[in-house]
Parts: structure tokens; sequence; C-alpha cells
């Protein structure tokens, strides 16, 4: 008989609304490939936890910030964590998944991170600048992110991060699958920030990004890291995005999505191999 093909859950919201970018188009085109080697059904986020135990496993992609259904997505955190799930990326990660709590850690551990705190006594450590960003700890998607003038920091309150507005070149993007490097894209333009191209990394580019999926430790998943070019000519890093990164294939050449394509599928056969083998 021939093997059984594993049975993947594929969790999006296609109707998510997101700022410069179609988050729907990209799911319809990797699940249209990704039927080539699986079983795949789709489901929204608010759906995942009551369908996920028929499947072999569970992928989080373009299911937009867990801000807008926060019960439910705590609610699937805590049904696949008790059952056992096999969910891609794997709840371990450290990053956004968890936060960004792991922006205070970095910073503290002397990582190339823009620098950040979240305590008003903390505010002297920032390099001094003429205005700050201000941010949800628990934000994404750039939502209650605020850009204060240095006189007004005092009046923060709530649970939020502080960091200086860097005057940064660009912004630049490295996307991997597990351990591996797939591509790298930038706005030139910092007011554009989804208006992006394809980049050419360097060895120190990869090396800075490396550190930080080293960092997380994931074994499987995709990640996005983010950064931007300092004034001083290094990266710092903006945000690891671990949990659901979107990754703008449409910006990139054919040759470079079917690439990705490929890896993508060759970790997710060999991550819900796992659980067929276990059964």
């Amino acid at each position: 008989m021939p093997a059984a093909r594993p049975r993947l859950l594929y969790v999006t919201d296609l109707a998510y609304q997101a700022r410069g970018r179609r988050y729907c188009d990209e799911d319809v085109h990797l699940t249209s490939r990704l039927r080539e080697r699986f079983d795949l059904a789709l489901c929204h986020p608010l759906d995942a936890a009551a369908l996920m135990d028929g499947f072999d496993a569970v992928v989080v992609r373009n299911s937009g910030p867990v801000l807008g259904y926060q019960h439910a997505y705590d609610a699937f955190r805590a049904r696949a964590l008790a059952t056992g799930a096999r969910v891609y990326n794997p709840l371990t990660g450290k990053a956004d998944m968890a936060g960004k709590q792991y922006l205070l850690d970095l910073t503290a551990a002397g990582f190339p991170v823009i620098p950040t705190v979240d305590r008003a006594e903390d505010l002297p450590l920032l390099p001094p600048a003429e205005r700050y960003v201000v941010k949800p700890k628990l934000g994404a998607d750039s939502l209650g992110l605020r850009i204060v003038p240095a006189g007004r920091l005092g009046a923060l309150a709530g649970d939020v991060l502080v960091q200086p507005c860097v005057d940064f070149a660009y912004e630049v993007s490295f996307y991997f699958v597990d351990d591996d490097f797939q591509y790298a894209l930038y706005a030139p333009d910092p007011a554009r920030r989804w208006e992006l191209r394809p980049y050419r990394a360097t060895a120190a580019d990869l090396e800075f990004a490396r550190r930080f999926i080293d960092w997380n430790d994931l074994g499987y998943g995709i990640q996005r890291v983010d950064a931007c070019r300092a004034p001083h000519g290094g990266l710092l890093l903006v945000e690891l995005e671990d949990l659901n990164p979107y990754l703008s294939l449409d910006a990139l050449p054919e040759e470079a999505v079917d690439a990705f394509v490929a890896a993508f599928t060759a970790s997710l056969s060999r991550f819900a191999q796992e659980t067929l083998s276990t059964a």
C-alpha cells in the first residue's frame, strides 16, 4: 500500500487586511503547492483549537496579530501543549511568539539590537535621542506604536517598551527555514517599509542574522530577522518574528520562490514524519 500522506491543518486568516500586503495571496499560493505532498485543510485561527486533533501537524501561517483573538490563541496554545500536538512553528519560540521581552533580554546580553528598556528608571541607559519609539510589550504589526519627543518620556504609563528612534538608512529582512538561510529583502526607502527588493546578503550580514536564529533554537520553522542599517554602518535587530512571519514572496523572482517552497516542503515533511513515525 502507498505510504500515508501527512495531514496538515493550515491556519490562516484569508480576510486579514494588512497595510501594504496581501496575506491571502501568499497563503493561497503556498497551499496550492503544498497539496502536492500533503493532505491539507485550511482553517481560521479561531477554529484551530477545535479542529487540530485530526491532523499530523498544525501549520500557523498568515493568521494575523494574535492581539485580535488573544483568548482563542491562548486556548489553542494550551490545548496544543496539553495534547502534545505538533505545531509549526514550534511553540518554544522565545521571540515575538512570546511577546517583546526578548528585546530587553537581548539588550541586557549585549546583542546588536536597538537598545530597549521598559522601566522609567532605566531610561538613562538609552542613548540620547530627540525622539523615542514607544510600543506595547504585546504589540504586533505596529499596533500601538508611537513616536514620542524626548521631553515627554516621563509621562509614559502602562506595559510598554522604549527605544531611541534610530535614523537608519534602510530596513532589511533575512528569511530562514529551520536553520537555513533562504533569501533577504530590503526596503530602500525607509518611508515605504513594504516596497521590498531582493537584497544580496554579505557574509557579515548572515553572521549577524544567524546569531538570533541560533539564540532562538527552534529546530523547525520559518523565521524572519528584521534589522535596520544604523548610522554607524552596522545592523541592529528590529524584530525576530518566529510566530507567523509574512514572507513577501511576491517581491522575489520565480526561481527564488520555487527554492523557498522546496525548502519549506522538505522541512514540513521531516516535521510531520516525526509524528507519523511515533504514532
